[in-house]
């Protein structure tokens, strides 16, 4: 007795993990970064971690509004799409249904098979089908603005929330170090985290992350530092 076999594909994770990675990716780098450039221009401990604070509830904020934006654009994108769609299968639904059947013959199918593939889904769910084939519009892809802009504005400000904890538990002579010594720890456990819940290479995400990370800290380090001789 054959049994039905159950499949669990992980690019169903894609929209809210996008947001959710992006969001503590920046938290952790923009705020680390904010905090090395402050305390290598040789500012007081209080000083740093008002810094920091300001930078979690700033950066929380431009996360949300800006995730919110640019998704909503591609919501909107999507709607005129299904609108024009259906305007197009109601005034010319031959012309959609041999475009459907095109579509599945350059899949691999013969045009039999495929028109008989674009008759039956278009008797079904005519706009569904041209949505999905033609359009590239899925149900686990579709543009969520709210759903985005929480979940990043939520994940910055947890993200951001690591190096201001390490700012208050580390005495100030080594302050720097600790910093970017814990938070490239804490972008190496993101990357990890990432890439096994995307299902991808966990030692190239992880490297890639504590790249880029390093660098805006070495970098923001730096300019703090001329900035402090300077004044």
């Amino acid at each position: 007795m054959s049994r039905l076999h159950s499949e669990h594909h992980l690019i169903s994770r894609i929209g809210w993990l996008r947001a959710a990675v992006l969001g503590a990716n920046d938290g952790i780098v923009s705020t680390a970064s904010l905090i090395m450039g402050v305390a290598t221009a040789s500012a007081a401990p209080s000083q740093i971690l008002v810094a920091g604070v300001a930078g979690l509830v700033a950066g929380a904020m431009s996360m949300a509004a800006g995730e919110y934006v640019s998704v909503s654009s591609q919501a909107d994108t999507e709607i005129a799409d299904l609108a024009r769609e259906r305007m197009e299968l109601e005034m010319h639904p031959e012309a959609e249904l041999e475009e459907l059947m095109q579509i599945y013959v350059r899949r691999g199918l013969t045009k039999d098979l495929a028109r008989q593939v674009a008759n039956q889904l278009t008797a079904g769910d005519a706009l569904h089908a041209h949505s999905r084939d033609e359009l590239g519009i899925v149900d686990h892809m579709a543009a969520r603005p709210v759903e985005a802009a929480l979940t990043s504005a939520a994940t910055f400000a947890v993200g951001a929330a690591l190096p201001l904890l390490t700012v208050v538990l580390s005495p100030a002579s080594i302050l720097i170090y600790t910093v970017a010594t814990a938070s490239l720890a804490f972008l190496a456990l993101l990357g990890a985290i990432g890439a096994k819940a995307g299902g991808a290479n966990i030692w190239r995400a992880t490297t890639r992350v504590m790249f880029w990370g390093a660098f805006a800290m070495a970098l923001t380090a730096g300019i703090g530092a001329l900035v402090g001789t300077a004044i």
